[in-house]
This record gives C-alpha cells, sequence and structure tokens, in this order.
C-alpha cells in the first residue's frame, strides 16, 4: 500500500465557501479496512499531490523517544468533488481552457444540470437565474443589469478566471437565495513564479463578417467601449433634468426652451443609422503577469491582467405577435428588423496575497466595462395600420460596468480556523441617445407622391414618431462575513458564522417624444438627421414632450440589507457515514421606492417593502459505500426574492431580447424546500460516474408573464404563481482512455481519449386550482388568468446535454476537442390572453476545439482554434396552436471561427 502524509483537511477550493473536511483519524486508530504499517524511521511528509487513483489510506511513523512510536494513520483525497461534504462540480482552469470560451458563462453550460440563457444568465437544473446565486471568491455580486439583480456571468472573461466552484445542494454557510445552486467564480491566484503573457486572436463570423450589417458613427473612440463625450446629456437638459419639473410646454418650459433643448441634442453621429456591407472581424488581445517576492517568513505574490475584446453580431430577424387566442389568421404585427450589436469588453484585475506561515491575506481588486452599440433597421405591418408599410429605426449605447475590491484573511491557530471576508462592489449601466424614428409608406400615390413608394415621418403618431431616452444605473454592495472553526474532537468540527450585506440601486430613465403638426411632405420625408435639425426644429416648431411619467415611474430607490447568522457541524458518526449538518437564520428587508422627479405628490406611486426573517436548515449525509463510491442525501429549506426591477412599473426595452419589460410592485418571497439522493463511483483517477434524482416544492414562484399593449407591442410582466414542483435526475460521466497501444508510434505514446458526458432531466409544474390569487399592481386576481395549471416553470429545459469528445496528450500541451451542446424547449414568458406560452427552441450545437503548444526560441506559445455552432442552428422563439405558429424572434445564429495564439516569457 502507497504511504502518505496524515492531512488535517482535504484541500478545498475557498475556506470561506466550503465547511472544513473530515478530519485525519486519531493517533494511533488505524484507517477502515487497512492495517497500521509501521517503520523504523521517521518519513518525510510528501506534497498534496493527484498521483492517488482513489482515496488511499497511509501511515507515517513518528519517533516516539527510545523504544516507542507513534503511527498516525490518514486519508488522501485528491478529489475536491468527492471530498466535499456537499454536492459540487469543478471547473478547474484547465476545464475552462480545454472549452476554449471567452467568457465563464460558456464554460458553465458544459456543467451538469446548467444552462446559459438571455446572454449570460446561469439556470441550474431548470429554474431561472433568480434561483442561483454568484459570487466573488466568496463575496455577492451587484448586477449593472436593469432587470435583474444576478450579476451576467458573460461579463466575466475566462482570463481573469482560475476556477468555478458550482454548488447544488444547499448548505448553511451560504446566504438564503439559493434555490438552485451557488456559482462562486475564483479569480486567479498570485503565481509561484514569474511570468509575462501576451496573447492576441481574429475571428470570424459566417453571418456577420464581411456581411450587410447596419451601425452608426458615435464618436471616435467608440472602438474602445469608451465614449469620447459625445454621449453626455448636453448642458440644458441636464439643468432641465434638475428642475424636478416634466419637460414639456407649459411645465415652466416655453416653446424656445424646448427648441433650444432640442438643439443640442440634434447629434447627428448618434441619429444616422447607416449600412455596412463590409461588418469587421472580431479581435482580441490580452496581457497577464505575476511574481512572488519571498522574505523572511513568508512570501508576497502579485498577479496583474488587462484585456479588450471587440466582436460583432448581426442578427436578421422575424419578430412577430398576434391578438388570437389561437394564433389564427395573420399576425398583428410583423417585423423583419436586422439588428447589428458591436460588443466591447476591457477587463482588468490586480491582485495581492500575502502568506506568513498558516496564515494567508488575499486582496483583489476587478474591473470590467462591457459596451453593446447597437442599430436596428425593421420593416413591417401592423393591423392598427392597414395597408401601411413601417420602416423602424433604433440606435442605441449600452454601458455595463462593474467594479470590485475585496480582501479575505484565512488565520490557523491549532484547533481553531478563522475566515475574514470583506467587500466592496459599484455596477453601473447608462443608456444614453436611446433613439427611435417610425416611418409609415401609405402605398397610395398622390401629387406630391405619384407613385406612393416614399416613407414619411409625420412626427404625429400615426404617421411616425421620433423618441429618444437617457438611462442611468448605479448600484452599491458592501459585503462582510466571519466564520470560526473549531475540531471539538477527531472527526467533529464545528463552525459558526456571520454574514452582512447591504445593496443600494438608483434607477432613473427620462424618455421623450418629438411632436409636430403639419409638417410639409418633402419635410416629413427627410431621414432622421435632418428630419431633426436646427433648421426643422425652428422653423416648424417641433416640440419635446417628456413621456417619462407615462410609460410608469421614471425612476426608483431600491435596497435589500440582510443580517444572517449560522450554525454549523460536521462529524463521522460512524465508521464511513459524515454528516454535515446546520440551520441558517437571515432576516432581510427589500425595499424599492419610487421617486417622484415631479414632484407631483406620489398619489399614484406604489412603494414596496418586504421585511421577513427565515429559519433556513439543511442537512447532508454521506455514505461510504465502498472504498470508491458513496453515497449523498440533503434536505434543505432555502428562498427566492424578488429582484429589484420586478418590483417597479416602470418600462425597460431588453437590447437582447427586444421587448419591453415591466415590474409589479405586489410580488412576494418565494420558499423552496429541496431534497436529493445522490451515487458516485470514483472508479479511476480524475474519473467517475454519478446519478442523482431531485425534488424541489416551490411556494409562491415569481413566473414571467407577457400581454399586448394598446399599440400590440408585447410587454412582459411578472406575477406570483400560487405553487410548483420541480424534479428530475441527472447523470454525468468521465472517463479517459489511454491510447498507446494503438501503435508503436511515439505520436501515440502519450496521448489519450477523453470522453465527458452529462445528462439532465428535468420536469416542473406551475399548480393552480380553484380558489388561488396572485396579485398584480395591488389588485388581487384569479390565478388562473395569468397561469396555466401543469405548465412547466419558465426557463425550464425537459433535457440538457453535453458531450466532450477530444484528443489530449499528457506529456505536453495538445487537445482536440468536439463539444456537443443540446438543451429541448423551454417556456421564457407566459403567453398573453390565454394564448400557448413563449418557448424558446435552443437545439444542438456542435463546436469543436484546438490547442496546441509549441517551444520557439525558449519561449512558450499557445496556439488556439475555435469552431463554433457547426450545426448552423436558428434561435427561435415561438408560440404554437396547432399549426398556427407565430414568431416572437427567430434568426439563424451565425458559424463562427477564431484563431488566437498567446506567447509566455
Amino acid at each position: 500500500m502507497t504511504k502518505r502524509p496524515i492531512f488535517a483537511s482535504l484541500l478545498l477550493l475557498s475556506s470561506a465557501l466550503v465547511a472544513p473536511a473530515v478530519l485525519a483519524q486519531d493517533v494511533g486508530a488505524p484507517a477502515p479496512d487497512a492495517p497500521p504499517v509501521t517503520t523504523a524511521a521517521p518519513t518525510t511528509a510528501e506534497p498534496a499531490t493527484d498521483d492517488a487513483v482513489n482515496d488511499e489510506e497511509g501511515d507515517v511513523s513518528i519517533p516516539g523517544g527510545a523504544d516507542q512510536e507513534i503511527v498516525v494513520t490518514g486519508r488522501f483525497t485528491p478529489n475536491i468533488v468527492r471530498a466535499t461534504p456537499e454536492v459540487v462540480s469543478v471547473l478547474s482552469s484547465a476545464d475552462i481552457a480545454r472549452t476554449g470560451e471567452g467568457d465563464i458563462s460558456g464554460s458553465l453550460q458544459r456543467v451538469t444540470g446548467l444552462s446559459v440563457v438571455g446572454g449570460g444568465f446561469v439556470y441550474v437544473r431548470g429554474l431561472g437565474d433568480r434561483y442561483s446565486l454568484a459570487l466573488l471568491n466568496g463575496s455577492p455580486l451587484p448586477s449593472p443589469e436593469p432587470l435583474k439583480r444576478v450579476v451576467p456571468l458573460d461579463i466575466f472573461p475566462s482570463n481573469v478566471i482560475d476556477s468555478t466552484l458550482v454548488q447544488k445542494s444547499y448548505s448553511v454557510n451560504f446566504p438564503g437565495e439559493f434555490g438552485g445552486g451557488v456559482i462562486n467564480l475564483t479569480t486567479k491566484s498570485t503565481p509561484r513564479e514569474p511570468f509575462l503573457t501576451f496573447s492576441g486572436g481574429i475571428g470570424w463570423d459566417s453571418e456577420t463578417t464581411n456581411e450587410l450589417g447596419y451601425t452608426y458613427y458615435g464618436s471616435d473612440t467608440d472602438w474602445t467601449g469608451f465614449d469620447d463625450g459625445t454621449r453626455d446629456v448636453p448642458p440644458l437638459l441636464k439643468a432641465a433634468f434638475a428642475s424636478g419639473k416634466p419637460i414639456l410646454e407649459g411645465a415652466d418650459f416655453t416653446q424656445d426652451d424646448l427648441e433650444a433643448i432640442q438643439m443640442e441634442l440634434v447629434n447627428a453621429p448618434t441619429t444616422l443609422l447607416q449600412q455596412n456591407n463590409h461588418i469587421p472581424v472580431n479581435w482580441s488581445a490580452g496581457i497577464t503577469g505575476g511574481t512572488t517576492i519571498q522574505f523572511a517568513g513568508g512570501e508576497l505574490g502579485i498577479i496583474a491582467t488587462a484585456g479588450i475584446s471587440n466582436k460583432w453580431r448581426t442578427r436578421d430577424t422575424l419578430q412577430q405577435t398576434s391578438l388570437n387566442q389561437d394564433l389564427s389568421g395573420d399576425p398583428q404585427t410583423s417585423y423583419n428588423r436586422v439588428i447589428t450589436d458591436n460588443r466591447v469588453v476591457v477587463n482588468g484585475l490586480l491582485g495581492l496575497g500575502l502568506e506568513i506561515g498558516e496564515h494567508k491575506l488575499r486582496w483583489t481588486s476587478l474591473y470590467i466595462r462591457d459596451t453593446l452599440k447597437q442599430a436596428r433597421l425593421g420593416l413591417g405591418t401592423d393591423a392598427n395600420q392597414v395597408g401601411r408599410d413601417i420602416l423602424k429605426q433604433d440606435t442605441a449605447w449600452y454601458e455595463r460596468q462593474l467594479i470590485n475590491t475585496q480582501f479575505v484573511g484565512e488565520f490557523h491557530f491549532d484547533r481553531l480556523k478563522v475566515d475574514l471576508r470583506g467587500a466592496y462592489a459599484n455596477s453601473q449601466r447608462e443608456a444614453p441617445y436611446e433613439r427611435g424614428f417610425t416611418y409609415v409608406r401609405t402605398n397610395l400615390p398622390t401629387s406630391q407622391d405619384p407613385t406612393g413608394d416614399t416613407f414619411v415621418n409625420d412626427l404625429g403618431g400615426n404617421r411616425g414618431d421620433a423618441t429618444i431616452a437617457f438611462s442611468d444605473l448605479n448600484e452599491d454592495l458592501w459585503s462582510g462575513g466571519v466564520d470560526l472553526s473549531y475540531e471539538i474532537a477527531s472527526h467533529i468540527t464545528a463552525t459558526v458564522g456571520y454574514a452582512y450585506t447591504d445593496t443600494r440601486r438608483t434607477a432613473v430613465r427620462r424618455a421623450f417624444q418629438f411632436r409636430a403638426s403639419g409638417l410639409p411632405v418633402a419635410v416629413t420625408q427627410l431621414r432622421p438627421d435632418y428630419l431633426l435639425s436646427d433648421a426643422t426644429i425652428q422653423l416648424f416648431d417641433i416640440s419635446l414632450i417628456e413621456t417619462s411619467a407615462q410609460d410608469g415611474t421614471a425612476a426608483f430607490d431600491a435596497g435589500l440589507t440582510t443580517h444572517a447568522g449560522y450554525a454549523q457541524v460536521q462529524a463521522e458518526l460512524i465508521s464511513g457515514v459524515n454528516i454535515n449538518a446546520g440551520v441558517r437564520y437571515e432576516d432581510a428587508k427589500q425595499t424599492v421606492s419610487p421617486i417622484d422627479l415631479f414632484n407631483s405628490g406620489g398619489g399614484a406611486i406604489v412603494a414596496t417593502d418586504l421585511n421577513n426573517d427565515y429559519w433556513l436548515p439543511a442537512i447532508t449525509l454521506t455514505w461510504e459505500a465502498a472504498p470508491d463510491m458513496q453515497v449523498r442525501l440533503n434536505g434543505s429549506k432555502t428562498i427566492a426574492r424578488p429582484q429589484f426591477r420586478e418590483l417597479i412599473a416602470q418600462i425597460y426595452q431588453d437590447p437582447e431580447s427586444n421587448r419591453q419589460f415591466r415590474g409589479n410592485p405586489s410580488l412576494t418571497d418565494s420558499e423552496l424546500w429541496n431534497a436529493e439522493l445522490r451515487y458516485e463511483w470514483y472508479f479511476a483517477k480524475d474519473q467517475r460516474l454519478t446519478a442523482a434524482g431531485f425534488y424541489k416544492s416551490i411556494d409562491r414562484p415569481i413566473e414571467a408573464y407577457t400581454s399586448l399593449s394598446t399599440d400590440s407591442v408585447a410587454n412582459t410582466s411578472f406575477a406570483n404563481a400560487p405553487k410548483a414542483t420541480l424534479y428530475g435526475v441527472e447523470v454525468e460521466a468521465q472517463k479517459y482512455i489511454p491510447l498507446d497501444t494503438l501503435s508503436d508510434s511515439p505520436f501515440w505514446a502519450s496521448r489519450r481519449l477523453v470522453l465527458i458526458g452529462n445528462y439532465t432531466f428535468t420536469k416542473s409544474e406551475i399548480q393552480v386550482g380553484a380558489g388561488d390569487t396572485t396579485v398584480i399592481n395591488g389588485v388581487t386576481q384569479d390565478a388562473s388568468n395569468f397561469f396555466f395549471d401543469g405548465a412547466p416553470l419558465t426557463g425550464q429545459s425537459d433535457h440538457l446535454v453535453n458531450v466532450q469528445i477530444g484528443l489530449e496528450d499528457q506529456d505536453k500541451l495538445s487537445q482536440q476537442t468536439f463539444l456537443i451542446t443540446y438543451a429541448s424547449p423551454r417556456v421564457t414568458s407566459r403567453g398573453p390572453s390565454g394564448q400557448p406560452d413563449i418557448r424558446e427552441k435552443p437545439g444542438i450545437s456542435l463546436d469543436f476545439v484546438a490547442r496546441q503548444g509549441i517551444n520557439l526560441l525558449n519561449k512558450e506559445i499557445e496556439l488556439k482554434f475555435e469552431a463554433r455552432n457547426l450545426t448552423g442552428r436558428n434561435y427561435e422563439e415561438v408560440q404554437q396552436a396547432g399549426d398556427n405558429r407565430i414568431f416572437l424572434n427567430r434568426y439563424k445564429l451565425g458559424r463562427t471561427f477564431s484563431l488566437s495564439a498567446s506567447l509566455k516569457f
């Protein structure tokens, strides 16, 4: 039997997140099924490695004086997935690199039971992003999204993330908002030796690159993701914002005042849409470096990274709506819209790590800026304007920014372990100059337009309009916590902890319409920048009317403060049976208060004040059924809270789905009871087969539903359904097959076949009975008007499949991997007015990633080739009743190809 040193605790990803592991055996006590082995001389302790195929018992002999010898028996458990007391999945830096994804959300969709929806929001086992918790090095994160309190993970470039832990079974050291799971991102840690790496890459999209798209000039620095001041709020409008009055004639503003404001808003660089027949290639660049400074008694590590990526995407979409319950007849609205996005992500990270003996201090600062420059041009019809073609043009600029700085301290004092953490994070989102223009073609000849095929915009609402909006969001999040773990006795560790978070968000959206009457036909035919030029504004008395109040509440303050304490014990009940049990008490106060921008008295303004506290128990039993097998049983209670934006009756235009959202101030918390039974077989090093069954009962789940406004625009809002259940199974397998037996060729000597696969089946049902109600904006209504009994939860796919098949060299960097992903259709929103639900069809995707390391002039170079979406699938968001179908959003996803290289010094 291989000798192994004693380990006082298992190797864990983050001591601030994972409860202390099983302690070493008593001195002199034999390991189960293994007699102690005594040696005549002391054994030097070996470093922790992954050499062990499975958990192995080992013995270390220590001199105990003349003719005496103390035998210490321990157990070595290098596999983190197996060692932790809860159900976890781990994406190491090697796993992330194998998938080749540019952001961490792309890598996470390969994890069992996880899917990524709507540009970076992770769904765990079919539960929406509201049921997932995202942490960075153990601290919570704010969100730059108006509609979410959960940070979108696609803003995290993979070059700043070292590993990711996904825990699916609840333990009380985590916040109570843990419906589906927690995702903890660990940033790159300090290096053991100095290094400096430069990287760069280019990419091509079959639907975008060198193809037709639309854009607008903006500013000279748009390619960096930073505006040069072109989009700053102009002085007169800024003063009008500060006045506390709605910006329209008669509210302390004259027509001359409004014309002066409008002339500052002319800003042709943000107005004029331009056709581009050759959309540029995608590109990225980055630099990462680090070093370690040794000193007496410890060391100081430093790491820094910076990167930028610039990507283009064009979507040729079909977007429709219907008013008929069975979707029969022609659509109410139908638009073919071309949307071109230019997305620029800039990131930087600075980390310092200090180790002094058994104590570790770590400070990390992270900066991410994600900018989307969007241009849209659509042509379609609306049944409210029979016989008319409608042309819509939109330009927008969305800035999302995240700044996070945090401190973590780990202190070891014999049997006592103290973990401290504190963090401050700020997220911002600005959307200046969101412009929209609508032109109408009557298709009827006139004396001024003999052909009848000219588009006109009379700024009157019936034959065209023009709008502009300015949005701003700021969120601050302070968090801190302390955990104390004490080894009471061998195999028994008690942990207590306290956690505090304070989140404050302010959001403002000011929207306007341009209005005129009696414009000459020649003026109505002008392109947007001429239609709203200085001359037309003055000559034809064009007015500016603020519509913010009509859209709902124009601004709001929101806050969430939590205090939590927990107690947890981890112990070995009998040989091979371990328990991790605890309870968490969490008190939370959540407020969303509309801001009365216009000093109107606030009579119609509804505020939300949720003040709740919960006792949240959790228990996990782990039985080591055999040396390489174990069974886990988990039960827990958790919660889910409404997100800020869902609690405010304010219109928000989502640039990803091109859909409008409005909140509901009457939402309440959801409560979940969770259970899971899991079997794990670790049959070889880094190889395993696992199977699990899980069940969740949810009281008052928050679901999205859709309604149609009077102008046939689809609006999505939110309501509490009475109850829901979710259950399912998941299976995961990971196997390596050496290929040295295929041939005597050196090529196969160190290569192996990599087979990784997982499958998740999930079923959910909303339960609506007679007499069940829901509350919409303070009005109690019959729940059956919004939810169908037996309908699935939004975001839940019945089937999720991930397969990785590849070759890799164990002696040097050489990997070739095919990645297959499939998600079955899932509901994105309840259908309006009794119509069928709106379903998304993600389909099947095939990717290929190849990585090759070479040595040139004693420098390490990594080459990477990626081919994504080789199946050329379409994106579809559709309603279907029999043979009748309405496409709320349909477009072809391009095949993408990229080539990148990194050079390490």
